[in-house]
């Protein structure tokens, strides 16, 4: 995809990869992008650096979510790449309380059903349009110490996935970025134990280096997008024998969890 003269839309734009594919994206000349998140004042920020447009949006809100896409394709013309970014972490085993699998499930999943609710109808009848769904390779490994994460981040990898396959054949093209560790503010969580923090800093990426790898991806239009190289092979190690690639990841958790965390 080449996104001159493109629409965008970006949510969790504020901030972190979503800001830095927001600048990265500029530099293209776009015909428009539109820096969507719930911090206003941050979308503003990033839009006036770019000469983009802010909007304010709740990603949880599905009538919100319309309105905004209807807003920006009434304003600028249809959405030619919508990219689902808003995202949140949340660490912690399956005694999470509900209230806070409920938030991160509307954020980090039904999040991106609003959205292809409101524009894959005006995408399918152009036959064309493209999605780009921020994962993380938590979507197609694991997260350790983090349950909730890594739940929702397999289910948002599985609607990409189910997308792809069900309107590839219709114009709609599907991209899922599942980088590693990023250095941004999720990266580190303040309950997070030392010996986790050291290892989830180490071999994280700036957010400039997902988004080049980002407009790679996209130029080469595949379904996975990795800036770690290496997540690649895990996913392949995990799949030619799910045993022991379990059995690899216990070892992990232990070295990386004091013994105690969790359950």
């Amino acid at each position: 995809m080449e996104l001159n003269g493109k629409v965008i839309l970006v949510t969790g734009g504020g901030s972190g990869i979503g800001a830095a594919m927001c600048r990265r994206f500029a530099s293209e000349d776009p015909r428009a992008i539109v820096v969507a998140d719930i911090d206003s004042a941050a979308a503003i920020s990033v839009a006036q650096e770019i000469e983009g447009h802010a909007a304010g949006v709740d990603v949880t809100d599905e009538a919100a979510v319309g309105a905004l896409i209807e807003s920006v394709e009434d304003r600028h013309g249809p959405i030619d790449l919508l990219c689902n970014n808003a995202g949140i972490m949340t660490l912690g085993s399956v005694d999470v309380p509900d209230v806070e699998w409920q938030r991160i499930w509307q954020i980090n999943v039904m999040s991106h059903v609003y959205t292809l609710r409101a524009v894959l109808p005006g995408m399918l009848a152009r036959e064309e349009g493209y999605l780009l769904h921020t994962v993380s390779a938590a979507g197609l490994l694991t997260n350790i110490g983090a349950a909730p994460y890594a739940v929702t981040k397999h289910a948002a990898l599985a609607l990409a996935e189910w997308i792809a396959v069900t309107y590839g054949d219709r114009g709609i093209k599907v991209s899922c970025l599942c980088p590693q560790f990023v250095n941004t503010a999720m990266l580190i969580e303040p309950t997070m134990s030392p010996e986790l923090e050291s290892w989830v800093r180490e071999g994280a990426l700036e957010p400039d280096e997902v988004a080049e790898a980002v407009m790679v991806g996209l130029s080469e239009e595949r379904f996975l997008i990795l800036p770690h190289p290496e997540v690649g092979d895990y996913f392949q190690r995990k799949a030619a024998d799910y045993d022991r690639w379990l059995a690899g990841m216990r070892r992990l958790n232990a070295s990386v969890l004091p013994a105690g965390d969790g359950l």
